[in-house]
């Protein structure tokens, strides 16, 4: 089961580590468990789902990351349909003219639900932060800041990849010219959001979803009307412009400023609100590959969204692709 709101033994070894509980590094987890392999996740945030994140405000529930997925490649498709049987995922809409692949599906009852229904055979470690990442002989040594370290005979790296690097680097990991210029070419777009509870219903139209041409707000969702919040509650997300402008701006002035932009489709007070940033929200530029096998020896793989596309369905399948890898390198040594 996952770990988000108990406390278990520190536990300092496994044959897998995978760093990020997101799609990406839940589904390699999966996958490496189901084959057999001693796999511990950790993540730094307080729950698992990485972007596919949700929160409450007092009675109000907010999708305030991704907010749908779909399902074009086949074995994801038929991972969904399980998910479907399951009671965590249901059809939100489908684009007019759009073919099935299209469909957008959102978490039941939020997104979050995907993410702690797929982690919840796993042993996964929340609130745990790593600060380098090292190697000790055949080993892989994860240091974390509360002190406390894990040994790995292999591990899988789901973090966004500055996050990533910054931990190799840390560690004194030094990657191949070939690496290097590899991840180079890996951008992010950065987000800021805007959760706003409302005291009446919005005026986002059905099916609860609004995407402006202009301005600083690239889309607008209404909570209730999608089905994830009892009472009316938007999310704003800015443009990658007004973000990375405002970033470093005084984040309540900023969620004022969204507001008021937001206005015209809100049609009702604003009772109460939080700002959220997401540094690395988008990946814009990606790799072509479903995931980047650094090493052998010790084996280090680098998977997420930044690996063959910028969707929750990539995510998953650079993770299971990641998996796939260790499980052809062999058992560790």
């Amino acid at each position: 089961m996952t770990r988000d709101d108990i406390r278990d033994p520190f536990r300092g070894e496994a044959d897998v580590l995978v760093v990020g509980a997101g799609m990406a590094g839940l589904t390699a987890a999966e996958v490496l468990r189901r084959a057999g392999r001693d796999v511990l996740v950790v993540d730094k945030g307080r729950g698992v789902g990485g972007r596919m994140a949700s929160r409450r405000i007092g009675e109000a529930t907010f999708d305030h990351g991704a907010q749908f997925m779909t399902a074009e490649d086949v074995a994801f498709a038929e991972t969904v349909a399980r998910w479907r049987e399951a009671g965590v995922v249901e059809d939100w809409y489908r684009d007019v003219g759009a073919g099935e692949g299209y469909s957008r599906r959102r978490g039941r009852p939020s997104m979050s639900g995907i993410a702690k229904h797929l982690g919840r055979d796993l042993d996964v470690r929340c609130s745990c932060r790593v600060s380098s990442l090292r190697c000790e002989g055949r080993t892989w040594i994860a240091d974390l800041e509360s002190g406390e370290a894990i040994r790995a005979e292999a591990v899988i790296l789901t973090a966004p990849v500055p996050q990533a690097r910054a931990l190799l680097d840390a560690g004194g990991v030094a990657l191949s010219v070939s690496v290097r210029k590899r991840l180079d070419r890996l951008v992010y777009e950065c987000c800021l959001a805007v959760l706003a509870v409302l005291d009446g219903p919005s005026r986002i139209p059905a099916p609860g979803l609004a995407e402006p041409a202009t301005g600083p707000i690239a889309l607008l969702v209404d909570n209730m009307a999608k089905g994830v919040s009892r009472v009316p509650a938007v999310t704003i997300h800015a443009t990658p412009e007004f973000s990375l402008e405002a970033w470093d701006r005084n984040r309540d002035q900023s969620g004022r400023d969204l507001l008021e932009a937001a206005a015209p489709w809100l049609g009702s007070a604003v009772t109460d609100f939080q700002v959220h940033g997401w540094r690395f929200s988008r990946p814009t530029a990606v790799d072509e590959e479903l995931c980047l096998f650094v090493d052998q020896s010790p084996s280090l793989v680098l998977a997420g969204d930044a690996f063959a596309g910028p969707r929750i369905e990539s995510a998953a399948l650079s993770g299971a692709a990641a998996a796939e890898v260790l499980l052809r390198s062999g058992p560790p040594a």
